[in-house]
């Protein structure tokens, strides 16, 4: 994309590795926290957005980083409800994402702009829409969580969620937020994401990987808002593609901040294994 700078993070193998140990060190904690799937959960929800792309040789770590956080939920006394936002800035460079949504792009532009950042980079993970992560600083990580954690959230509830018998392509939810105690309205986003996707890349920086990711967006919608005064309950209907399995299928709904900004609430719906 022309004049579309792009910084990416390498992340060190050991750093990494200790990251990853903190969080296998910490999973006997999982049992205060809540699985994705679960549906109904009394823990804090934190969203973890990760911006990433097939075509970006810094981001498989990354993409790791997120599948053990969602796996192994380490952050006692929270869910981790995260989203792959795959990018498509770098679907020039010889692979075309095929999960590549330039809105995506754009939902980053947004983060670099609050932010106060100078350019875009790959991967980027953005927790509860106000602070970065970078996965090479086990220590800083392990901090922005704790601080989210700590932070009251709106009660959000999906409930209902079917396909329509006459429309394949259409799903539908009824979708529950309560007013915020905040001073700002905030914006009632819904996310469509694929469970699980795997990937065979056959050319660009990835070539000949075979990449795994896990909650990877398909579009993100904003459906209402709600306020001190005000909170949000209606049926909703999310259009799909019809070749997507509903067991492969995540609803996220989210509350936050214009900007965007700060998380104000979040849940998970996933069908139950």
């Amino acid at each position: 994309m022309a004049g579309f700078r792009v910084h990416t993070f390498v992340a060190h193998p050991v750093a990494l590795l200790c990251c990853l140990l903190l969080a296998a060190a910490m999973a006997p904690s999982i049992q205060a926290g809540g699985r994705p799937g679960d549906n109904k959960t009394s823990a804090s929800p934190i969203l973890v957005e990760l911006f990433t792309s097939e075509g970006c040789s810094s981001c498989p770590p990354a993409d790791m980083f997120v599948q053990k956080l969602d796996t192994l939920q380490p952050i006692a006394g929270a869910q981790l409800i995260v989203l792959s936002e795959h990018v498509d800035y770098w679907d020039h460079d010889g692979w075309k994402d095929p999960n590549s949504s330039h809105a995506l792009t754009e939902r980053q532009s947004e983060y670099v702009r609050m932010l106060g950042l100078s350019t875009p980079y790959t991967p980027q993970i953005i927790v509860d829409g106000s602070k970065e992560v970078k996965i090479g600083d086990p220590q800083g990580a392990e901090k922005v969580f704790q601080q989210a954690v700590a932070l009251p959230k709106v009660p959000i509830h999906i409930s209902a969620v079917n396909l329509d018998s006459g429309n394949p392509d259409v799903l539908r939810a009824h979708v529950d937020a309560e007013p915020t105690a905040l001073k700002h309205s905030a914006d009632v986003y819904v996310a469509i994401a694929l469970d699980h996707v795997e990937s065979q890349v056959l050319r660009g920086e990835n070539g000949g990987r075979h990449l795994t990711h896990v909650a990877v967006v398909q579009q993100i919608a904003k459906i209402g808002k709600i306020s001190k005064t005000s909170g949000f309950a209606e049926d909703v209907q999310l259009k799909i593609k019809p070749s997507i399995p509903t067991n492969n299928l995540r609803v996220i709904v989210f509350a936050q901040e214009s900007g965007p900004g700060k998380l104000v609430g979040a849940c998970l719906w996933k069908p139950v294994p």
